[in-house]
This record gives C-alpha cells, structure tokens and sequence, in this order.
C-alpha cells in the first residue's frame, strides 16, 4: 500500500511553527519520503494565524491536495479554520484545555470568516466552541486525540527535575510534531536526528527540544494506537535533497557566477537575498575565492541603479523584488534597456494592486512584467514552474542577460518562495556560463559601444577598459553613446535595439521556450506555479485513462508564437490555469495566436492551487459541467 499524507500544523506567528514543520519535513525526507509542504501565514509582524501543510508520499509529489491526513492544532484557531479539512479516517491532534474556547474569544478570527463559521455550526447545531467543530469533523469521519500539552510539558518538567519547563508554551510546536510522529510510528532515532540538525548551533536548545520530542513521542505512541497511518522507512532515493523556493534562485545566482546583488526588502523577495548574505563567501574551481556582495539599499530605485552600475562593470549583477518594488524600478528599467545593460531581476509575485496581499501568492504581474517602463526597448520575461527548475533557469537568464544585452525579467512568486520540497540535487556542471560579446580587451582606438551590427548586438567593453571608452545617457544616443535627435539615427537605433526580439526567438532553443508535456485534443497551457499541480492533476486523470495534454510556456516576452502555435495545431479544447483574475496569458494567446482558451481555470484568492482543485476543473471540463471560466477558492 501506498503512503501519500498530508500534514497540517498550525498556530500564532511567532509561535514556531516554522520550526515545527521543518522538523516534520527533514525527519521525513530521512526516511526516503517525498516532500511538498507549503507555509500561509496573515500579513502581521505576529500573533495571526499561520499554517504549514506538508504533504509526504513514498511517490514523487508536485503540489498539495485539499484534504488532510493529521492535523495538529495548539491553538483554538486552527481548530476553527481548518476542521473542514481533516479526511475521513484522518485524524486531528489538538490541545484538550482549549476545548470550551468560544469563537468569539478568538480575536484574530476576521469577521467574514467568524460570519461563515457561526453559519456553520448552526446548521450543524453545534456550539461555537473548539468543541463544536471537533464534533462536525468526528461525524464527517475524522479521529479526535485530546492531549493537554500542558499536563505533558509539565509532567516532563517534573520528570526531568526542570521546573522552568512547565511555562515554556514555545516547546508546543515540538510536541506537536513529536505526538504527530509518535502517531505515525516512524523510529525516534530520525525525529531526533532532525531536532539536531535545526538546533545545531544551539546544542542545549536541542538537548531540550530532545526531551521534549522523546517524551513526547513515548505519550503518543502508547495512548493512540488506532490510527490507520504509520510511516516505515523506504527506500531513498540517490541524490536527493530538501530544499526551499527561494534557495532554488539564490544557488543558481552563485553558481553562474552572479557576484553583485543590491536589494530593498520586501515579501516574499527578501529571503533570497538573506539567504544570498548568509552565503556570501563562495568555493569556486581551481581553489580560487569567490564571494557575491549582497547590499541592502535605501529603496528599490537604489537597488536597481547599483545593479545597473555593477553590470557596466562587467560584473554580473541581479536584484530581487516583489511586485511594488517592480514598479519604482520600471524608469531604471527602461535606462537599462535603452544602454543595452544586461541585468537580472529576479521577480517574485504575490497578490495586489497596490500592498494586495502582502504575505500571498498570485500571478498578478505577468502582463506588467511584459510592459513596465515607458517607450519600447526589448527584455526577456522568463518564469520557472518549480524549485528545481528555478536554479538551472536562473543560470539561463544571466546567459540571456548577456548574449542579448538586454534587462531580463526572471518571474517567480509566493507559492515557489514558501514551498519546501524534495528534489534532484542540483548539478553545477549543467550551468554554462556565456558572456556574450562582453570584451576584455579593446584594440580599436575607434572603438563603438553601440555600434550598428549585422545581429543588432554590440561589442560590450565595461568600465576601466582601455580604447573601450563609453558614453551612457538616458537619452538617444549615436553609435559612441553621445546623445541624438537625428530622426535617421533614431530608426537606426531602434531597429538596432528591437531586432533582438525576432533575434532571440531565432537563437534560444525551442526546449528552453516552451516544455511540452504531450499534447492530445483537451489540452492545457500555463505558465510559473501551477505546473506541479497541473501535472499531479493530469496524473489522476491519466489513472482514469483520461489523457490531457500540458504545454507549459516559460518564454512569456518575446512570445514564441510560431512554435506555440505548432504545438497547438491539433488541440480542439485548450484550457488556460493561472493565478490571477483577468486569465493574463489568454490575452497574450489572443494577442498572439489569434484564438483565445475554450475554458479559464483561475484563483486569485491569494492561496496556491491545489491538484485536487484542478483535477476537478478538469472533470467537469471534459464532462461537458464546467462554465467558461472556473475560479478555485479552496484555503484557508
């Protein structure tokens, strides 16, 4: 039989959660497993909900699912928001002293949901407790393990003669995880391996935490013994790794040589960037030092203008940013476009207009990312569909940076950013570094920097070069970079600069433009993100021997209209999944291809898709139960 769980531990922010899931997702990585877990936390500094789900399976896994195997609730609110979840035969994990807590004494419950929620019970009558929902998810199958966390931290204060213990409500969320495990029956030996591994530089924190887990473990194993789940050890697979969204990014910036990265703060980009500092003194080949310099600036309009200036040094230069941080950089965009300044701008979306939600994932940006700046200058917009592919696509886009001169939108969002999953190690040896026509030398006294070319592109000298002179103005400028208003020079420069549009489609591989799943006549098309759950969807389906085709698009500007269009040429049934409102692709194929999706499957509540969700969107589609336009809304 099988495994395939998914786990779901809640609580304040703050209140280590975080810590908990990791310990959750190593232990079980350890073990062989597969891993997706995702994080959803309320846009506060701290005391609002936040979540983790991970998701384990003996099998490779790609997203999420709606229902939940375990459930771990400390706090009345997790009990509240997600009680609907829990599957029958699953099991909720909760904190007996909280039991008679009423709604209305959880403040940080909005009022819609609170709202929906009395709704809820009242048709169920059942009160407005923990105890009430506890209830409605017994009838709807699930299995109820009281624990009071604080009888248990405190019997184990006194057993292990530490009465400090008996207050400290932080070591909840290792209790949490330890009754989980306990439950699962998976040996202790890797729980603890796993609380070593997160402490470890703290040695007499983890000591504790280790007390805490094994004693912890012991109470649950011994008093549940009716749960349907156990986790064994299977075999692990070679070269696997468990690594996080943002990590995908940042190691293949240093990988392909990245060394200059300015940045202003802002969720979810920030993490990069830490991640990036934390790191900063790389190894590279031949035993020579390396290192990347992360700079934290005043504002985005610095962070762009310091990377602007590190690539006119030849240094290869990125910056990292969120949709509101995009928009100050938009005038800067266009300085760079219009001096062929190859840089990087690692774009990770999340939900707006304006602050949105700042803590939420969302595809909102795509047609802004085509589009930002005023005038026309050429760029790449280029978005990953998932961790592992993030690091070999980074790589790629400091290439593209490079051998066409041009700014390069790398598209991410919230759901890759706060994902955690199990995957190839990555390979170095398939990142190549190409610098394009970047000079080391300059021979010609007479030497251009934006000379008219046979392919549009110029020899690039960089700053301190000898005979490599440059001019760089904001302005339309001749061949040297002095400024121009001649009207024939104009057209010569801007035939010059757009001709790289036509020029990329020719030269990048078709592979590195669109990945092609197969294709048959019900066929989906989508970009970023949803390709782990589209592809776990059409898995189901294909269990059902309903074939679907998949092309996932990942060259967004310039659009290889030529070759998505072969693709489609036999496709009777196309079907458009994003994360955003307006369906932004649709536009694009419209725009493009002169025919527009036959149906939209869409979310913009702020929470990821889920491959149930999409499953069913599919079912109805091909069961002919489906309007035009499908919008998910599962999530709390």
């Amino acid at each position: 039989m099988s495994t395939d769980i998914n786990w779901l531990i809640g609580g304040p922010q703050g209140s280590g959660v975080e810590s908990a899931a990791n310990i959750f997702s190593r232990a079980c990585a350890a073990m062989g497993y597969h891993i997706f877990g995702k994080r959803e936390f309320y846009s506060n500094i701290k005391g609002e909900h936040s979540y983790f789900t991970v998701r384990i399976s003996d099998k490779v896994i790609r997203s999420n699912v709606n229902n939940v195997e375990l459930m771990v609730a400390f706090d009345a609110e997790t009990a509240f928001r997600h009680y609907t979840e829990v599957s029958k035969g699953g099991a909720i994990i909760y904190d007996s002293d909280m039991s008679a807590t009423k709604v209305d004494e959880v403040h940080t419950i909005d009022a819609p949901y609170k709202s929906r929620l009395l709704s809820h019970l009242a048709s169920k009558n059942k009160s407005p407790t923990v105890q009430g929902v506890l209830d409605v998810a017994k009838e709807n199958g699930a299995k109820l393990y009281p624990i009071s966390f604080k009888t248990v931290l405190s019997n184990m204060a006194d057993e292990v003669n530490n009465p400090k213990l008996k207050g400290m409500v932080r070591m909840y969320n290792v209790l949490g995880v330890s009754f989980s495990l306990g439950i699962l029956k998976m040996p202790p030996p890797t729980l603890l391996d796993s609380i070593d591994a997160i402490f470890s530089k703290k040695q007499a924190v983890a000591d504790l935490n280790k007390k805490a887990a094994t004693y912890a473990y012991n109470y649950a194993s011994a008093k549940f013994t009716d749960y349907d789940h156990t986790l064994k050890p299977t075999t692990k697979e070679p070269d696997t790794i468990l690594v996080q969204g943002y990590q995908g990014t940042a190691l293949g910036k240093m990988a392909c040589g990245c060394r200059f990265q300015p940045y202003y703060p802002i969720t979810p980009a920030s993490d990069e960037s830490v991640f990036l500092e934390s790191n900063e003194i790389v190894d590279v080949r031949d035993n020579r030092p390396g290192s990347t310099l992360v700079v934290q600036t005043e504002d985005e309009i610095a962070a762009i203008g310091m990377t602007i200036g590190g690539a006119l040094t030849g240094t290869r230069s990125a910056t990292c940013t969120s949709g509101p941080g995009f928009s100050l950089m938009a005038e800067a965009l266009g300085w760079a476009g219009i001096n062929e300044v190859p840089i990087v701008v690692t774009m990770y979306q999340r939900s707006g207009p304006s602050t949105g939600l700042p803590t939420r994932h969302g595809q909102d940006d795509l047609m802004f990312s085509i589009y930002a700046g005023h005038g026309e200058f050429p760029r790449v917009v280029y978005a990953s569909g998932d961790i592992e592919e993030s690091f070999y696509d980074t790589g790629r886009c400091f290439n593209y940076a490079d051998v066409y001169q041009v700014p390069v939108i790398h598209l991410m969002d919230k759901f890759l950013a706060s994902s955690v999953i199990t995957c190839k190690r990555f390979d170095t040896e398939k990142i190549t570094i190409n610098r394009g026509k970047l000079l080391e030398k300059v021979t010609d006294a007479n030497y251009k920097r934006f000379a008219l070319t046979n392919d549009g592109i110029s020899p690039r000298s960089k700053l301190g070069l000898e005979h490599g002179i440059f001019w760089n103005t904001g302005d339309e400028s001749d061949e040297s970079g002095h400024i121009t208003e001649d009207p024939e020079l104009r057209i010569k420069m801007m035939d010059k600069r757009l001709s790289r549009l036509t020029y990329i489609l020719k030269t990048m591989p078709d592979d590195e433009q669109v990945v092609s799943f197969g294709t048959s006549q019900i066929c989906v098309v989508s970009w970023g993100s949803p390709k782990g759950p589209i592809l776990d969807a059409l898995e189901m389906l294909k269990k059902e021997n309903i074939n679907v085709g998949f092309i996932q698009i990942k060259l967004l500007n310039p659009f290889p209209k030529d070759y998505v269009q072969f693709l489609l040429k036999d496709v009777k049934t196309l079907i458009d999944i994003e994360a955003n409102h307006t369906g932004q692709l649709g536009d694009i194929l419209k725009q493009n291809l002169e025919r527009g999706p036959d149906y939209y499957i869409l979310k913009y509540t702020g929470r990821p898709m889920t491959s149930t969700e999409i499953y069913e969107s599919l079912k109805n589609i091909i069961e002919n139960k489906a309007q035009k336009r499908q919008v998910l809304s599962h999530g709390s």
